[in-house]
C-alpha cells in the first residue's frame, strides 16, 4: 500500500528490542514485495560481524543508529563494509547539543536525525526540533539529510515548511500501536506530503 501512495523507501527493523522488529527468518521473503533500490536496513549499533551477514541481504541502503560512544573505529568499518552512499548515519544526538557530530560526516553521504530520547532509537512518536534540522541541513548542503522523529499526517506540512526536508521517515506517527500501521493514517499521510510537494512545485 505504501509503495502505491508513492512511497520511496520502505525500512525493515531488525533491531531485535524494537516493537516493529522483522524477524530475520522472515526477511528474505519480504524484500520479494519491494522494488530493489527502494529496500532499507533498519538496525541499532550492529557489531561488524553481524553486519557482514547483512551484507548478503540484498538491500540498498543501511540506516544505522547509534550513541556517540560508539567508536569511531566502528563507523569507519561500517562505511568500509557497506560504501558511504549506501550508509545512513542515524546518531543519537542529545537535545542541548547545538553541532552535529562532524567527525562522522566522512563516513556517510545520507544522515539522519530523529527526536533524541534517553530510552529509544526512534520510534518515540514525539516531534524532534525542527530548527536544528534546518540549521544543519542548511550547513552541511554536500550531504542529504533525513527528517525523523514524530511526524503524522497531523504535522508533517508543518514539518516540511520548517525544514524543508526532502527525505522524511514516519513510523509511529502512522500505528494504531506499536508495529501495526493503520491504512488510513498510511493514506492522510502520503496525502499531506503529496500535496505540499504540489504546492510548491514551480508554476509554468
Amino acid at each position: 500500500m505504501a509503495l502505491e501512495l508513492g512511497a520511496d523507501l520502505l525500512g525493515i527493523i531488525l533491531h531485535e528490542r524494537s516493537p516493529r522488529a522483522v524477524p530475520l527468518a522472515e526477511v528474505t521473503e519480504l524484500l520479494e514485495f519491494i522494488p530493489v533500490g527502494q529496500r532499507v536496513l533498519v538496525d541499532v549499533s550492529t557489531p561488524t560481524d553481524v553486519l557482514a551477514s547483512y551484507k548478503q541481504l540484498p538491500f540498498d541502503y543501511f540506516q544505522m543508529h547509534f550513541d556517540l560512544d560508539v567508536a569511531i573505529a566502528t563507523v569507519a568499518a561500517w562505511s568500509g563494509m557497506i560504501g558511504r552512499e549506501r550508509l545512513w548515519l542515524a546518531p543519537r544526538v542529545p537535545a542541548q547539543e547545538h553541532c552535529f557530530p562532524q567527525i562522522i560526516m566522512e563516513f556517510a553521504d545520507t544522515l539522519l536525525v530523529d527526536t533524541y530520547s534517553k530510552e529509544a532509537f526512534g520510534g518515540t512518536g514525539k516531534a524532534g526540533d525542527w530548527e536544528r534540522f534546518q540549521d544543519w541541513s542548511t550547513l552541511y548542503q554536500h550531504k542529504r539529510w533525513v527528517l525523523a522523529g514524530g511526524l503524522s499526517p497531523l504535522n508533517i506540512a508543518q514539518a516540511l515548511e520548517a525544514t524543508e526536508a526532502e527525505i522524511v521517515d514516519v513510523n509511529s506517527g502512522v500505528e494504531l500501536s506499536p508495529g501495526v500501521k493503520d491504512p488510513h493514517l498510511v493514506e492522510a499521510f502520503m496525502q499531506q506530503v503529496h500535496h505540499w510537494t504540489e504546492q510548491r512545485a514551480p508554476r509554468d
